[in-house]
């Protein structure tokens, strides 16, 4: 079969402002043009919207995930669709590939990527496309109704034509909290355990929680073992602990490896991943989050909280140098005493690093800094709001770069930093953090206290992070030694790149202490998009919205607040000044009525003129919170509301 070439034209449409009328027109005026296109994530478009990209007649990928559509018309659609070699689209339930036409179907056959998200147990339309070379499947079924009916996870009637693997190199499956996701991958990988396709070269399996293997995916295994040599790997982390598959497995040219939640041992990293040191140039991405001995040679007697190895991670350093993207967040990664056996310092070895994720603890000092003030860790509530500033042994607002709250050049982080200069994301979580915003269960009340050694983490650190002028994305979670935020300050006025921006739990938890310096960082943030905040007793008052207000490319913005307050007219009044925020996430301790009230006002004043607008004003603890996080779009929802890191999350441009 010969390659269709890369497609040129895209929909020159800004995604969030893609109203009904904006879409038919395009499409009507050069539609025949377009060769690419994504309507991703455009779940305010009618079916009947969506079904004028059938006109787009020379499209050769379409990515239409978040699109409502019924399969009579996703029939048509693709029934026109003649040159379509890559699909996106959700499975809803209602589906039924009985009504794909014969037209269709061919369609379908030639499709060689295929990105399917599953709301109901089905094959969706894996079963037509015959000439898969890459899979990706996104299963996100409720386990009940909102009746709170059980559901099965066995395909629906019509839905048990077998897939076709033979050509296939990459597989990715990608599942949400529930037994019943579990249940219907099952499904879709015992084709793949009766003949394991001989080009396959991606095998990645993201499964939250436990996941127990079963005969045929051990057969499965077994046989990939044998028959394939693999570039990228992902499995769920019952499939490796305490499982010799890693000794037996052949790489060919790696690109990305995730062992997320792993119970890995420094030692099995290094003889069963990295051979003893081989040469791993081709590594692009690694995925450590959790692995909580991985830089640690034996983990059988082994705290979590006992210093690292550091010639376990500089094995792994030089081996891989040509990293982009690495992730050792959720674990203790403790440095000891020795001159350049600090993780900063190796890590600044990795000249080509592009995204971070780090543990707040495992970028302090070795030993307590003599130059940082004890730090006064009130964990207990006070009354809501700001209050009145209180003194805490430092200035109240020092600048910056002065004094204490500058940056360090003694401090491996500001070293590690100056390293590597071309940083796009960083994150820096606390490893005992969690986040109070579930996905499928109540909001988390309780949190464990962060870890000791971060205690000496704080303004000066962020400060540091000044230093990154092309930083896109920033995570700071857990940091209780933030005494005013002043160096978010820097991060204002240093970064002028900064497009998303989460931070949660900064400081003491029963009051914001940093909210001058947010105030002061935001008047610098002119291309913020998303905002997500998280913090126990925050006060959403008239002074943060009017600072917001100056962010005057905001799109998205998320407040979770456990105890926090609303003003609802400074909510108004700012999404009047911001005219392009289309997501309003507002979860605190305010009643359900005056939720209620707020969220409709929002609606009633701005649905109008902005068709993607998604508010909602809920209260954080209330037990009618699950249902109302299902009916937050899938492209919110992953993208802002919930928190989880993101660095090594899955393979570089793994869909376009």
């Amino acid at each position: 079969m010969e390659e269709t070439p890369v497609p040129s034209a895209r929909l020159p449409i800004p995604i969030l402002q893609a109203s009904e009328d904006k879409v038919k027109q395009l499409v009507k005026e050069i539609g025949r043009e377009i060769q690419q296109l994504s309507l991703a994530g455009c779940y305010w478009l009618s079916g009947s919207t969506v079904e004028h990209v059938a006109r787009c007649r020379g499209l050769v990928k379409v990515n239409l995930s978040g699109c409502h559509l019924t399969s009579l018309r996703l029939s048509k659609v693709l029934s026109a669709l003649q040159h379509l070699r890559s699909l996106a689209i959700d499975v809803s339930p209602g589906f039924d590939a009985g009504q794909l036409s014969g037209e269709c179907k061919a369609t379908l056959s030639r499709v060689r990527e295929l990105k399917q998200t599953l709301y109901t147990p089905s094959y969706g339309v894996v079963p037509c496309c015959t000439s898969l070379e890459k899979l990706l499947l996104y299963f996100e079924i409720l386990d009940r109704t909102r009746e709170g009916a059980v559901l099965s996870g066995q395909l629906m009637v019509g839905q048990s034509n077998v897939p076709h693997y033979q050509n296939l190199r990459v597989f990715y499956a990608r599942l949400a909290p529930g037994y019943i996701n579990q249940e219907v991958v099952r499904l879709y990988l015992a084709v793949l355990s009766d003949r394991t396709p001989e080009n396959l070269h991606a095998f990645l399996i993201s499964v939250p929680g436990s996941f127990a293997e079963s005969g045929a995916t051990k057969n499965l295994l077994d046989s990939m073992a044998r028959n394939v040599a693999l570039d990228a790997l992902q499995l769920p982390k019952s499939w490796l602990n305490g499982s010799s598959l890693l000794q037996h497995m052949k790489f060919s040219n790696p690109f990305y490896f995730s062992f997320s939640r792993c119970a890995l041992s420094g030692g099995h990293l290094i003889q069963r991943v990295i051979n003893g040191g081989r040469d791993l140039q081709s590594l692009a991405s690694l995925n450590l989050s959790g692995c909580v001995h991985c830089l640690a040679p034996d983990s059988l007697l082994r705290k979590a909280e006992d210093d690292i190895d550091s010639g376990i991670l500089e094995t792994l350093v030089v081996s891989c140098c040509n990293l982009r993207h690495l992730n050792l967040s959720a674990a203790h990664h403790h440095s000891a005493e020795g001159a350049g056996r600090h993780l900063c310092q190796l890590l600044a070895r990795l000249r080509h690093l592009r995204s971070l994720s780090l543990p707040v603890c495992s970028v302090a000092d070795s030993a307590p800094r003599a130059d940082r003030a004890p730090v006064q860790t009130a964990m207990h509530a006070v009354p809501r709001g700001f209050g009145k500033k209180v003194r805490i042994g430092v200035q109240s607002c020092p600048h910056p770069f002065s004094g204490q709250a500058g940056p360090q050049p003694s401090s491996v982080f500001w070293s590690l930093l100056k390293d590597v200069p071309f940083l796009e994301r960083l994150e820096l979580i606390g490893s005992n953090f969690s986040s109070a915003m579930p996905r499928n269960e109540p909001a988390i009340r309780n949190s464990l206290p962060p870890c000791s050694r971060a205690q000496s983490v704080g303004d000066s650190e962020v400060a540091a992070i000044g230093q990154l002028a092309f930083l896109r994305h920033l995570t700071l979670a857990q940091l209780p030694s933030i005494l005013t935020g002043s160096g978010l300050v820097s991060i204002g006025l240093q970064c002028q790149q900064l497009q998303s921006l989460s931070l949660a739990n900064l400081g003491m938890m029963g009051k914001v202490v940093y909210m001058s310096a947010l105030s002061d960082m935001l008047k610098h943030c002119r291309r913020l998009k998303d905002l997500r905040l998280e913090q126990p007793y925050f006060s959403a008052n008239a002074q943060f919205f009017q600072a917001l207000s100056q962010c005057s490319a905001l799109q998205r913005l998320c407040l979770v607040s456990r105890s926090g307050t609303l003003q609802p007219e400074a909510v108004l009044a700012f999404m009047a000044r911001c005219l392009h925020v289309v997501v309003c996430h507002l979860f605190t301790g305010e009643s359900l009525s005056t939720c209620r009230s707020l969220q409709q006002s929002l609606l009633r004043s701005f649905q109008a003129e902005r068709p993607a607008l998604n508010v909602v004003v809920f209260p954080l603890l209330h037990e009618g919170l699950t249902d109302v996080i299902r009916d937050v779009p899938m492209v919110h929802l992953d993208e802002v509301t919930l928190f989880k890191s993101r660095v090594a999350e899955e393979p570089p441009n793994l869909w376009w």
